[in-house]
């Protein structure tokens, strides 16, 4: 089964950037579809972006603009670069790889990111 390992979750300051990488226990394909995610203090866990296959990366409104996902196939990480962050960014982030074809569906543990103003 493949694990997913969240890091680069730190502290920051308002305007500052940051990126958040996903490492995996095997490597990502094309066919994979690549999430990150983020579950702010209080709050639901909400879609940050997500990389599907042959689809143009999609981003959440409070986010495009800022952040970047970038994915590598054949490779076992992925990243999210975080730049001019807000403060409304903090939140425990979340890397998710989900392949229905190989019955995979799995999350990370996920890494904190806090941004004060």
């Amino acid at each position: 089964q493949v694990q997913l390992v969240e890091s680069g979750g730190a502290l920051a300051q308002a305007g500052e950037s940051l990126t958040l990488s996903c490492s995996a226990t095997h490597n990502f394909y094309g066919d994979d579809h690549l999430s990150w995610y983020r579950r702010p203090p209080g709050k639901e866990r909400e879609l940050v972006a997500v990389s599907s296959p042959g689809v143009t990366t999609t981003y959440a409104d409070s986010v495009k603009g800022r952040f970047l996902l970038r994915r590598e196939n054949g490779e076992k990480i992925m990243y999210l670069r975080m730049n001019n962050l807000k403060p409304e960014d903090t939140g425990v982030y979340y890397c998710h790889m989900r392949n229905a074809l190989m019955g995979v569906d799995v999350w990370g543990q996920g890494t904190q990111v806090t941004v004060s103003s």
